[in-house]
């Protein structure tokens, strides 16, 4: 194998197909070397962009012996056709969440990965931050007694200042709305902190900006220990990240303005200094392919996480609760 790995872009249909593309360039062990897109015109800006040749012709791309890993952006319906077809090829995977529209589609790009001997991650980014390093650390000192609440929101402003592309409302590739995309981070968040196990599943979606997808949401998972998380995402306002858990003994409340972890055990508040972010998910597979190792825990959330978000879509759209299973 080449060193540096040689990466290709597939497509620039997400919004993060630059900030990908700039970590293969800036990494001192990968190096961007084309860009494929069924758009041409989008396709080669990107390309022009990044400095690299651009082509439409997805198959004679994977053929190539001088491409030894991909990063995929594109649309999410295209995941699975797109990522079996890279890992039938040879060819390691770095992708951008929803790992796939469903769960059987997500297991069978694992599989087909773990069949081809194809080293496979999701961006699932704020599970390596440092403020989630230190909730999960305090959590484990039982500090906070029995966890009974949980709320985790994110928010942007995308859809009423109208910077995100118009594509990302088409309900047809895009699956969902706030939720699906931005939306994926308080979801596995919320099952880090929480659990990945609950029963039931309800959600609202509204749409201020008129859209055919939801701009703002709301999630609520019951857990069987009664337990209950509340997540939250929007396009139609920006405000801070943020995350508050609540037990038996005590309360925890991070927001990223502030970036410190603030944690009460009765009526006095103590302040937690965050750490730096530890490896960002590109770096860890990277190394993945380098050291020939599974990115076991990744590919486990990004299943769940795929698991609530298609039941979160199909609460919104039922307007009822559903049962939530393995």
């Amino acid at each position: 194998m080449a060193n540096p790995l040689r990466v290709a872009v597939l497509s620039f249909w997400h919004v993060h197909a630059g900030d990908y593309s700039r970590s293969t360039q800036n990494h001192p062990d990968t190096e961007l070397v084309a860009v494929y897109d069924d758009d041409t015109e989008r396709g080669s800006a990107g390309a022009k962009d990044f400095g690299v040749e651009f082509t439409d012709d997805l198959d004679a791309l994977l053929a190539r012996d001088d491409i030894d890993a991909v990063t995929v952006t594109t649309e999410t319906t295209r995941h699975r056709d797109v990522m079996v077809a890279a890992a039938r090829a040879g060819k390691h995977i770095f992708t951008e969440k929803l790992l796939a529209p469903t769960v059987a589609e997500a297991e069978e790009i694992i599989a087909a990965a773990d069949e081809n001997n194809v080293k496979l991650i999701v961006s699932l980014p704020r599970l390596y931050h440092g403020y989630t390093a230190k909730i999960s650390e305090i959590l484990a000192t039982g500090a906070l007694g029995e966890l009974t609440y949980g709320r985790v929101r994110l928010s942007h402003d995308g859809a009423v200042a109208n910077w995100l592309p118009e594509r990302f409302y088409d309900p047809a590739t895009a699956i969902g709305g706030a939720l699906t995309d931005l939306g994926c981070h308080p979801v596995y968040l919320t099952q880090l902190f929480l659990g990945d196990d609950p029963d039931t599943v309800s959600a609202t979606y509204r749409s201020i900006t008129k859209r055919p997808v939801d701009d703002h949401a709301v999630v609520t998972v019951g857990y069987p220990n009664q337990r209950i998380g509340v997540i939250e995402a929007g396009f139609a306002s920006r405000t801070p990240f943020s995350i508050e858990l609540f037990g038996t003994e005590g309360a925890l409340i991070y927001n990223d303005a502030e970036n410190v972890v603030r944690v009460s055990a009765g009526r006095d508040w103590t302040s937690h200094e965050v750490p730096e972010h530890s490896q960002d998910a590109y770096g860890q597979w990277v190394d993945h392919i380098r050291n020939g190792t599974r990115a076991d825990d990744n590919l486990a959330r990004a299943v769940e996480l795929t698991r609530l978000v298609v039941a979160a879509n199909e609460a919104a759209a039922s307007g009822n609760s559903v049962s939530y299973s393995h």
